[in-house]
């Protein structure tokens, strides 16, 4: 495959991928939504069926990495890094230009949220009024572009990402091993429920990033839109789902070529 449809295929499918996913979150979050409330059963099932699209989308043009987590595992698995930088890049661009819909699609929404009184300080914190709210604090609609952990504590925290994207990318890694798996419709679907899986299972603790494109672009999205009352973006826990996929993919390229080959 090219350079360009490697671009194009990561850029256009990761794009999908967020808007799906980070549209289910937006539906769950915001008020005025008709699935406000719907649950965390619906949010792993919205980002399944969001993988599913994306990578059905991309496969053709660049094999629907779709995360740096994959393409380091893959890398790490084959020993080829040549690819490594334009595969990110088309992701990050990917991941930035998802959440940018997702703000378009639900902007009334968004404005409807986080002017509410009772809803623009978060859960547990003082109303506040339009036009101010405490710098630096996560926001409430954060939650729409990144991931937070349940309970902040780093080590656990990183251990939880770490883990569940071992457990994905080696799921995508084996399907190699099956003829005809890899490139196919039905590789493309295995992958999409083990991303339901890992969010039912292991989604818990921190929100199951599992992809530092799916994390770290949508967060810099959130931090430059023009949104009343957002809050900060938690920058200080922005690395954890970042280092912790990228450990995965790393283990996951291992244990590959340890047990595998």
């Amino acid at each position: 495959m090219s350079s360009s449809d490697i671009f194009l295929g990561e850029t256009i499918g990761t794009a999908v991928l967020i808007l799906l996913g980070g549209g289910v979150c937006a539906a769950v979050t915001l008020k005025r939504s008709k699935a406000v409330g719907a649950g965390w059963v619906a949010i792993t099932f919205g980002w399944g069926f969001a993988v599913l699209t994306a990578a059905y989308i991309s496969l053709g043009l660049s094999g629907a990495h779709l995360n740096p987590a994959v393409t380091v595992g893959i890398a790490v698995q084959s020993g080829e890094w040549g690819d490594v930088p334009l595969y990110v890049a088309g992701q990050m661009l990917g991941a930035m230009a998802g959440a940018a819909l997702v703000w378009v699609c639900y902007y009334g929404h968004f404005q409807a949220h986080l002017t509410d009184r009772e809803t623009a300080g978060g859960p547990g914190a003082e109303p506040v009024p339009a036009g101010g709210r405490r710098s630096g604090a996560p926001g409430p609609v954060l939650g729409v572009f990144s991931t937070a952990p349940e309970i902040r504590h780093p080590v656990q925290n990183l251990a939880t990402e770490t883990v569940a994207t071992t457990v994905l990318v080696l799921a995508i890694l084996t399907q190699g091993l099956t003829e005809g798996l890899a490139l196919s419709g039905t590789g493309v679907l295995v992958t999409a429920l083990v991303v339901v899986g890992l969010g039912l299972s292991l989604g818990g603790p921190t929100g199951y990033a599992i992809n530092p494109a799916r994390d770290l672009g949508p967060r810099i999205v959130h931090a430059l839109l023009p949104l009343p009352n957002k809050g900060g973006s938690d920058w200080g826990y922005a690395w954890v789902p970042v280092a912790g996929p990228l450990l995965g993919g790393v283990l996951a390229g291992c244990l590959y070529r340890l047990a595998f080959t």
